[in-house]
């Protein structure tokens, strides 16, 4: 079935009807979960998946499901998510979830029977807008907590639980979710390398070897305030001399002891935050991803206790909070050998490549075999207004996919 192609003027027609939802003032896409935008891009993929035949269904956890029933009930599922980071771009995660559409109304409209069920999935807030990463899929492969979701306030301020009866959910519904899976055979999902690697070289596709593994922690170190012009210079307790000595250290360590990981302070508040007073207190995020596991937790150690090095020998104390882990994952060996098998028979140039960033892929994995397939972003830009993709990348991806798909649900 190699020459079976997706209707892939139709799957671009997808994109931009999908890209219209949530357009913001600063000409990038603002769809953060639940939102009216998030919502109105819920009811047009409701109908995009009625029109396409294929059997409709929102779990507790509000991901959104299409399904093209097969002989057994065991599912082959691709899909990402529709979600968007504030003023983000057009494809991350929207590509996933589209060309999966499309790859399952190709086969139905060849009324194609396969042995497994099918299925498209677009999974809540992979973006992490309302309480952590990856919140749909977690709470569908069973590995959120109740304490994740109790008294939880989202970045906007609002409590979780407001935004999720707001959308006819609740706590108890996002923690029951897992129990309405089905039993999940594989899962596959397209994305946009959000690097400049596949561009850079020239290839079209990028198949995932490896995705990494992160920590995430919101930190502080608290010394005293002071007068700025009154206070000696040796006689301060600088918050933010202390994380600018930590921040730099931090990342010499991590360049020489740990290379290929990487350590990223994204987010930095200065209290009082006034012209004429020293920090007391220095606010930070601290993101820290690696390929390896055991790598992952020596470099966390280091670091942390770097940090809490630099606050005694200042004066200071470091606080830390762990907001959010995930594990690296390795892709299984037979997931790769089927997309190579597939991209050779098809006459497409590949690479294999990790994944630096996080994805819904990495979550599945713990349930099932799963599988990614990157396409490049022009000028490696993600997360932006100014994301784009070559169209004829994404069509080689799509078809990849689709061949994908009949490939395990035939088995």
């Amino acid at each position: 079935m190699t020459d079976l192609k997706v209707n892939f003027s139709r799957l671009v027609k997808d994109l931009e009807e999908l890209g219209q939802i949530g357009q913001d003032q600063r000409g990038g896409i603002s769809r953060p979960s639940f939102s009216l935008p998030d919502l109105e891009a819920r009811t047009w993929l409701r109908r995009k998946i009625e029109e396409a035949g294929l059997m409709y269904k929102q779990d507790g956890a509000g991901n959104i499901f299409g399904r093209l029933p097969g002989e057994q009930p065991q599912v082959v599922m691709a899909g990402s998510h529709l979600d968007t980071v504030i003023n983000g771009g057009r494809y991350d995660g929207s590509v996933g979830v589209l060309a999966a559409l499309e790859g399952l109304r190709r086969i139905k409209e060849e009324n194609i029977r396969l042995k497994k069920t099918l299925e498209v999935v677009s999974f809540t807030d992979e973006e992490g807008n309302l309480v952590g990463d990856f919140l749909g899929s977690r709470a569908f492969t069973g590995q959120i907590l109740i304490d994740q979701l109790k008294n939880s306030r989202t970045q906007f301020g609002h409590p979780l639980e407001e935004i999720l009866q707001k959308a006819g959910l609740s706590i108890d519904s996002v923690l029951g979710a897992a129990g309405e899976r089905p039993e999940v055979a594989a899962f596959l999902e397209i994305h946009i390398e959000q690097g400049p690697m596949l561009e850079e070289e020239g290839v079209p596709l990028g198949l995932v070897s490896s995705i990494a593994g992160k920590r995430y922690y919101q930190a502080t170190f608290v010394g005293r305030a002071g007068h700025a012009g009154t206070t000696p210079l040796e006689l301060r307790q600088d918050a933010f001399i202390a994380l600018a000595d930590f921040s730099l250290r931090a990342t010499q360590l991590v360049a020489r002891k740990y290379y290929g990981n990487t350590i990223t302070i994204g987010r930095v508040l200065l209290k009082p935050g006034s012209f004429s007073i020293i920090p007391g207190e220095a606010d930070f995020t601290l993101d820290l991803r690696s390929q390896d596991s055991s790598s992952l937790q020596a470099m966390e150690e280091e670091v942390l206790g770097l940090a809490a090095e630099v606050a005694s020998t200042r004066g200071l104390v470091f606080y830390r909070k762990l907001v959010d882990r995930t594990e690296p994952v390795i892709i299984k060996a037979e997931m790769l050998d089927l997309l190579k098998g597939l991209c050779q028979k098809l006459g497409y140039e590949y690479r294999l490549l990790p994944s630096g960033a996080g994805h819904d892929a990495q979550i599945l994995a713990a349930i099932c075999p799963v599988a990614m397939i990157f396409i490049p972003s022009v000028d490696g830009i993600s997360h932006t207004p100014e994301e784009a993709i070559n169209l004829e990348d994404l069509e080689k991806a799509a078809n990849l996919l689709l061949q994908a798909l009949i490939s395990l649900a035939s088995e």
